[in-house]
């Protein structure tokens, strides 16, 4: 199998509803990031390492994702999976896969930025034979988050909710995926893909983690998203 992937998927469907306060009634992937989109900066970032078709996960308002994106972006052909009803990430996930033959492909949350090096991912995920592989992120001080348990071999064992930590290793919203992890689930029948597939026995499922010393900042929230806004600024 050829290790250099070349596809990926964002889900960009997400409503932004914390950040109306900051955006207005759009959809947080259109967040505006020092006159650019919080979009093009994970657009960017795939251009970078390779990718050459990326398929946005849109639902709320999607009209304006298309109109801002459009059929290419920076060189790479943009095609869109359009949810008529909210389908949670498995959901949108799922809809996405629908318009791909790629045996392997990137999946990035529409709301997060994760300044990894991509190939180092799915280097570490052909060489485990992994199903699905996470961008881990260690963090300090810890409650908007579930943590995340591996085993010697970077195995992941464990999800555990969210409570406070001192340190947690956390899903850092970055994956490596094989196309066909999700064959059992329904098109069109909402699901978590975090809930629903990742921390449904991990183990006999092969999902693995890498944690990564990277930038990280999921916009979510006012305070980040302003801070997101001065970081790129520099």
């Amino acid at each position: 199998m050829d290790n250099q992937i070349k596809e990926a998927i964002v889900l960009a469907g997400g409503l932004g509803t914390r950040l109306q306060s900051e955006i207005g009634e759009f959809p947080k992937s259109l967040a505006p990031v020092n006159g650019k989109p919080f979009l093009h900066y994970l657009l960017s970032k795939l251009k970078e390492s390779g990718v050459e078709t990326v398929i946005l996960s849109v639902g709320y308002k999607h009209e304006l994702i298309v109109a801002e994106i459009g059929d290419s972006y920076l060189g790479m052909k943009i095609l869109y999976a359009i949810e008529k009803e909210p389908q949670g990430t498995g959901g949108g996930i799922k809809l996405a896969l629908e318009k791909t033959k790629a045996p392997v492909l990137y999946v990035c949350n529409g709301d997060t930025f994760f300044d990894i090096n991509l190939k180092e991912l799915s280097d570490y995920h052909f060489d485990n034979n992994s199903t699905c592989t996470l961008a881990l992120k260690k963090l300090s001080n810890v409650d908007r988050y579930g943590s995340i348990e591996l085993d010697a071999d970077g195995k992941i064992t464990k999800f555990t909710e969210k409570k406070f930590r001192e340190e947690a290793i956390i899903n850092g919203g970055v994956y490596c995926i094989n196309n066909g992890i999700l064959i059992h689930y329904p098109v069109n029948t909402p699901f978590s893909f975090e809930t629903n597939y990742l921390e449904k026995n991990p183990t006999a499922k092969k999902i693995y983690g890498k944690v990564f010393d990277a930038y990280f900042m999921d916009i979510g929230v006012p305070e980040d998203y302003q801070k997101f806004q001065k970081d790129m600024q520099s």
